[in-house]
Parts: structure tokens; sequence; C-alpha cells
């Protein structure tokens, strides 16, 4: 994994490009990250740097964590995460991590929670047709039907689709455009939305994937440049 930061989903809004065009962006505030621990091959068999992000109230502590923040020397963080990195030697304790680390990124990809639905049936949690509105069904018409097998094997298999708790799950989005970032304010603005409710907490990490497609500046760009040779010909 590499190294990401944890930020705060603020909402949604739009950005006009240069191009005129409309896009639709998630605001995300980004907190800065300071470097709490430093961990080497010699000490676990693997390199990482564990970084701590969210101020915290000292009551709001337990007594072993209280003791964890006064030998680091460092004031309380909220939520603590470790990220894999193959070179240690450039991040000493202390040292804060902020929105430059995706200076030159275009693409990211973000893991959050959903929005939690509550206890859903079938038809609204996986889109189930329901049983027939007409003769013959009586009072269970949104229900999902049969659910289990004959006497063998005579259970209710793991994973079968049922009516259940609806949302509050972990999910990435992958390769989200960078439409814009701000550095004086640490907003960054990312292209469509993102899981989650306002104010929920998002992890913002670089793409795992290798990302070949171009982002709206680059196309418009191009398109302008195909537009300018074409006139040149004529």
């Amino acid at each position: 994994m590499s190294i990401g930061l944890i930020g705060t989903k603020i909402g949604m809004t739009r950005e006009f490009m240069e191009s005129g065009q409309s896009v639709p962006v998630t605001v995300i505030k980004v907190e800065k990250g300071r470097v709490l621990d430093v961990v080497t091959k010699e000490k676990r068999g693997y390199t990482a740097i564990k970084v701590g992000f969210f101020k915290l109230k000292n009551s709001k502590l337990t007594k072993q964590m209280k003791g964890y923040f006064a030998k680091k020397n460092t004031e309380p963080k909220k939520i603590l995460k470790e990220f894999r990195v193959e070179n240690q030697d450039q991040f000493k304790e202390g040292n804060e991590l902020g929105l430059e680390i995706f200076k030159d990124k275009k693409f990211l990809d973000v893991r959050s929670k959903t929005i939690g639905k509550g206890f859903a049936g079938v038809m609204k949690r996986w889109n189930f047709g329901g049983l027939r509105a007409s003769h013959g069904v009586s009072v269970s018409h949104r229900s999902h039907g049969s659910t289990g097998q004959r006497q063998d094997p005579g259970k209710v298999f793991k994973g079968k689709k049922m009516a259940g708790h609806m949302g509050d799950k972990l999910r990435t989005m992958l390769n989200l455009e960078v439409v814009k970032s701000d550095l004086e304010n640490n907003l960054l603005y990312l292209k469509g939305s993102i899981p989650g409710s306002k104010n929920s907490t998002v992890l913002l990490r670089e793409s795992v994937k290798n990302v070949r497609k171009k982002t709206i500046k680059e196309k418009y760009d191009a398109k302008i440049k195909a537009a300018t040779a074409k006139k040149g010909k004529k």
C-alpha cells in the first residue's frame, strides 16, 4: 500500500473547466497526518510508517494510549493508520504529511463507508422482482420466496440474498480524477461522487492501478490541438 491521507467529506458542488464544461465534484477537507512511528524490517519483518490523524482530547484516551502518546511526545490522535513503504529512511518521527504528497497525482483511490439504510427488504436491497401481484399470492408480494433446499443439504447457504441490514459498508472508488487541489485550505476536488454522508471520514491513496485514461483538461487540449492542425491544413 502506498502512503495515503485521511479527510472529511464536505459535500458536492461543481467546477467550470476552461472549456466551459460543468463538472460535478466532491469536496474533501484533507487532514494533515503526523508520523508517530517508523517500522523497520529488523523490528517486524517489513518497512512501514504509522501516521496519526485528527486531534483528540486527552480525556478521551485510555491509560495505555495516554502513555503511548506521552512516549512519542506528541498530541493525541483519533485515527492511527499504518502505511507500507519501501524506503523508510525519508520519514522521521514527528514529520507532517499533507496534501503536497498528491501534488503530481491525476487520479486517486477513495475508500469510505456507504450511507446506512437500516433494515431493508429484498426488493430494495437486491432489486428482486417480488412475487406475483395476482391470484394465489396472499400478503407476501414483496417477499423473497423460498431460500433453502430439500432435505439434502437442508440449510440456507451462506451469502444468500435475503432481507437485512443495507449500507454502512466500506467501499473503494478507483481512479477518481483530481479536478483541483487547494493547498492553502487543504481542500481536494474529486470528479464525481464518493460513498458516505457529509462529514464522513474518507481514506485517500494513490491509484493502485496503472491509469491510462486522459483527464478532462488533457482531452480538451488534444481537441484544440486537432482543430488547430485541421485549420492549418485548409
